[in-house]
């Protein structure tokens, strides 16, 4: 990789007009994040886990649906806690590059570089603490001299806290090749949920090139 700075993103990624919805434009507004659908109010997953707790059917039917969470991640409060820990950038033809979120910038401002006409994905590794969160997606957007070249809407699904992080891998992409898909783009990435909780709002800039550049 090219000589890193310390400093950090705002955020962003990608490269494709595709757009992978798991979820209607109609429900999700990329604005501002927030589900046209009204739910009622949370309440912690600890006065869950706690009602009926001597009935047996029905603690099994709470450890079916809800899986081995952790009670250790389980706060007070109602609210979900979601922790995007890292990106991992995955290609057959190099070895694996794992940056840790907030991105940091090379000295000419890029949080990566790709090599044109290469096969590559994203993983994502995010926590999640306090309660249960539902309906986690995110949104991609990229744009290359102010035009957007990609536009991804992803619904992940619901997590319930527990310790060791979850790990999200994209689907496998190809970047555009030839002298004029080279150069600096730039990204939007966002993390919202079904209450419209924003978990990561972050924007960067990235560089396609002609090779892949010299591992760190």
């Amino acid at each position: 990789m090219d000589k890193e700075e310390n400093k950090e993103a705002s955020v962003s990624i990608s490269n494709n007009d595709t757009d992978t919805n798991d979820f209607e434009d109609d429900d999700y507004d990329d604005d501002d994040g927030k589900h046209t659908v009204a739910l009622g109010p949370q309440v912690p997953l600890k006065d869950h886990l706690e009602l009926d707790k001597d009935d047996d059917s029905l603690r099994r039917w709470k450890e079916q649906l809800l899986g081995d969470v952790d009670t250790t991640k389980l706060g007070e409060t109602a609210e979900p806690e979601v922790t995007i820990l890292n990106l991992t950038i995955l290609s057959p033809e190099r070895p694996d590059l794992v940056l840790p979120i907030p991105l940091v910038l090379d000295d000419k401002g890029y949080a990566f570089s790709l090599k044109d006409g290469s096969t590559y994905s994203f993983r994502f590794s995010f926590t999640v603490s306090n309660n249960i969160v539902s309906g986690l997606r995110y949104t991609h957007n990229v744009w290359k001299t102010g035009v957007r070249v990609e536009n991804q809407k992803v619904m992940l699904g619901t997590y319930s806290p527990q310790q060791e992080p979850y790990n999200y891998e994209a689907e496998e992409d190809t970047t555009p090749s030839g002298i004029f898909a080279r150069g600096s783009y730039s990204a939007k990435l966002k993390f919202v949920d079904d209450d419209g909780k924003v978990y990561l709002d972050m924007s960067y800039c990235f560089e396609i090139r002609k090779d892949w550049p010299a591992s760190a």
